[in-house]
């Protein structure tokens, strides 16, 4: 029989405990292979598009199809992770994704292929599983550092941008073992399917038990009681931003660099591996200087790199024409101010795009065990859910802003507007918080107090 006080009760303010490193490791591991797994299609889509004739629109709903899956399940997935505990809610996921993962490897038409990345999408409700998980077992002081480490495993985005164009060409397209073995971008699927049941044995025999389950005896209604809260839905908007973009950004990159600069598959892989590097990896740096700094300063930051990154990449390639009299210029124009992005300058601020995302998206999540500190399944799920859904419509609006428009700069364009909505909202809660806090301070500037003219 489990311990119920060892199952129920947060760890709160005490010290870390025994095992939560263990958590913390195996989680992490288990995310980033989940991510990988969640975002392969950015990679294996694009021979998958030549070999079945897709439109950049049916490209775009398959890479979407998986990202929408993982989102709208969170929710669920983090409150059942409160009330069960994260060990067996993981390995489970493990085991389930396995299945589709596998059956991607072996579909044959496009149809087979949606259903199939439906059910991958599976993998990314593992970050509202971990999020609930690594909460329980860490205190509050030290969950910034803890949730970024965590979060970090989005890095698996890059071993997929990195490792997969590599694998594509591991095995004949032909296969290998008598076709037991599929080749060509098939043979990625196959790998991954692999990787998620092995994960899955080293996660039940690596981490401890009895599991921490601070949802455990609650009834279902006080665990959804969050949700319908206005600054659940606002922390889920700013994370559209952080995460729901970097997971588009990840998906669109590639086919950016092919389409626009006309590089190799490789080398666009390689050169979107330099933006999901920073925003993985400096997810621990986010959480630190969150813990240190405070959360809401370090969005403003945050926000303000992004508003200035994307302005510059949603200039679109041109010049400025000037009408003047024949005496002056003899076929009446003169070009100037000419703006052209090549691709070096184009990975330099995509770059400094993924610094502000991994350091936000820690920033977001320190906000949740501050304010609901027994809720963090259900509300973290919420959150992740909106930025998640993100990721699935922010693709569909790159598509469709580079039809309508003819830029492919309009893709930063979105994003722009997105980050510019969610630091105005954040800016004027934060200044309604100042003024309730402090009333008698609201005239000081119209009408300095004395002491404040000395």
């Amino acid at each position: 029989m489990l311990d119920t006080a060892a199952t129920t009760t947060p760890v709160g303010d005490a010290g870390v405990v025994p095992g939560a490193g263990r958590v913390l490791t195996m989680s992490t591991i288990g995310f980033t292979v989940f991510f990988a797994v969640w975002v392969m299609f950015a990679i294996v889509g694009l021979p998958l598009r030549k070999e079945l004739g897709l439109s950049d629109s049916e490209f775009a709903m398959l890479a979407a199809i998986p990202i929408l899956t993982g989102s709208v399940l969170r929710v669920p997935f983090g409150i059942l992770t409160d009330r069960y505990g994260g060990r067996i809610i993981f390995t489970s996921l493990l085991l389930a994704t396995a299945v589709p993962t596998f059956l991607v490897s072996r579909a044959a038409t496009y149809g087979q292929l949606l259903v199939a990345a439906f059910f991958v999408g599976m993998a990314g409700v593992s970050f509202a599983v971990g999020i609930a998980w690594v909460s329980a077992w860490y205190p509050q002081q030290r969950q910034g550092v803890a949730l970024g480490t965590f979060g970090a495993g989005n890095v698996g985005a890059s071993i997929t941008k990195l490792a997969a164009p590599t694998l594509v060409t591991v095995v004949a397209a032909g296969g290998a073992l008598g076709g037991l073995v599929p080749g060509g971008w098939r043979f990625v699927p196959f790998l991954y399917s692999i990787l998620l049941v092995v994960t899955a044995v080293a996660m039940w025999i690596a981490t401890p038990t009895p599991d921490h389950r601070p949802g455990h005896g609650r009834p279902l209604a006080d665990l959804v009681r969050p949700l319908g809260l206005i600054r659940v839905w606002r922390f889920g908007t700013y994370y559209i931003v952080v995460f729901g973009a970097y997971v588009a950004l990840s998906l669109w990159l590639p086919k950016y660099y092919v389409d626009v600069f006309g590089l190799d598959l490789k080398v666009a892989g390689l050169l979107t591996a330099l933006f999901i590097f920073p925003a993985s990896l400096l997810r621990p740096v986010g959480g630190h200087l969150s813990d240190k700094y405070g959360a809401r300063r370090v969005m403003y930051w945050v926000f303000g790199l992004m508003i200035l990154a994307t302005a510059a990449l949603c200039a679109p390639n041109g010049h400025i024409a000037l009408y003047l009299p024949e005496s002056i210029e003899a076929d009446g124009v003169r070009q100037v101010m000419e703006f052209r992005m090549g691709p070096g300058m184009f990975t330099v601020l995509v770059f400094l795009v993924g610094v502000a995302m991994g350091v936000g998206k820690a920033a977001v999540y320190k906000h949740i065990p501050e304010y609901f500190p027994n809720d963090v399944g259900a509300v973290g799920g919420l959150v992740g859910a909106v930025g998640g859904l993100g990721g699935f419509i922010l693709p569909l609006l790159f598509a469709w802003s580079e039809r309508v428009t003819g830029l492919p700069q309009s893709t930063f364009f979105v994003l722009f507007l997105f980050t510019v909505v969610s630091f105005l909202w954040m800016h004027v809660v934060v200044q309604r918080m100042m003024r309730l806090a402090a009333p008698e301070m609201k005239d000081h500037f119209e009408h300095p107090h004395r002491e404040m003219v000395r």
